[in-house]
């Protein structure tokens, strides 16, 4: 079999252990029944998921969210702009006040982004803290990594684990991280 159909049998079939984790209701063995293929394959392909996931979230820490952000406040600098362009001019009292009142919700808005910069803050130190708890589970023997830890415990028993370990309570302002 050539190799381009190689990789999309795969890709396809990463597609579909994705499908079937996100749905919560089948483990590896069972999507490894369901597939036809050996649980190693599944790991593997579990394994692959999980390090795409992590590069796309630090994909969108680093660069989206930046990108994002200036955009945003470029945009309303350019409202602000506008709207104090239209207050200076020679123009009635009602449209004075809604491009003032627009001026105010610019302000706020800008405000806004600027000061609750909590969730970007949280996101970052959320994947900071658990890179580096990451990269202490993983102690390198001989050139192997250690086992991983099993990722299907409940989010809150390994939370309360690492905290135990760490004796490290994580809290955010947010509640989102």
């Amino acid at each position: 079999m050539n190799s381009k159909k190689q990789q999309e049998q795969i890709d396809w079939r990463r597609a579909k252990v994705l499908e079937l984790l996100s749905k919560g209701d089948t483990n590896q063995s069972e999507i490894a029944r369901m597939l036809q293929v050996d649980k190693s394959v599944i790991s593997k392909d579990v394994d692959y998921l999980r390090r795409q996931a992590r590069n796309n979230l630090q994909n969108h820490i680093q660069e989206r969210i930046p990108e994002e952000y200036q955009k945003c406040i470029t945009g309303i600098n350019q409202v602000l702009k506008t709207c104090w362009n239209i207050v200076n001019k020679e123009v009635d009292d009602k449209t004075r006040l809604q491009a003032l009142a627009l001026v105010n919700d610019c302000n706020k808005y800008k405000m806004g982004l600027t000061t609750n910069g909590v969730v970007v803050t949280d996101a970052i130190k959320f994947v900071q803290t658990n890179k580096e708890k990451l990269t202490t589970m993983y102690k390198v023997d001989n050139g192997k990594e250690s086992k991983e830890p099993d990722y299907d415990e409940d989010a809150d028993q390994l939370e309360k684990k690492q905290e135990e370990e760490t004796g490290e309570i994580n809290q955010t302002t947010n509640h989102i991280f």
